[in-house]
């Protein structure tokens, strides 16, 4: 299990297993850093607009197995803990209260 920390310094726990699971899938292969980048210096953070415990932490990666793509992190805050639930590869960020901005 790995312990990252994101753009406000909290820690969150990306476990082996939801690790494996992310990189097993092919267009993720080789994200590994991608993930901790997008924790550490998100574009974009979004409250996830159908469970507010979770948060998309989101960056634009101009070159991925898929092109131009924005990777998504998605982590869960229930109380006193934090981690990952999954990452993907996406077109657009997805709606909802904007939490941070790098732009604001």
């Amino acid at each position: 299990m790995k312990t990252l920390r994101d753009y406000r310094g909290s820690e969150i726990r990306l476990t082996d297993e939801r690790l494996a699971h992310i990189l097993d899938h092919p267009e993720m292969s080789g994200m590994e850093a991608g993930i901790k980048e997008t924790l550490t210096r998100p574009e974009r953070v979004v409250r996830s607009s159908s469970d507010e415990g979770v948060r998309l932490y989101y960056r634009f990666y101009p070159q991925t197995s898929v092109g131009g793509k924005f990777l998504c992190v998605v982590v869960k805050f229930p109380v006193d803990d934090a981690f990952v639930i999954t990452a993907y590869l996406t077109d657009k960020i997805k709606k909802g209260e904007v939490l941070w901005s790098a732009t604001s």
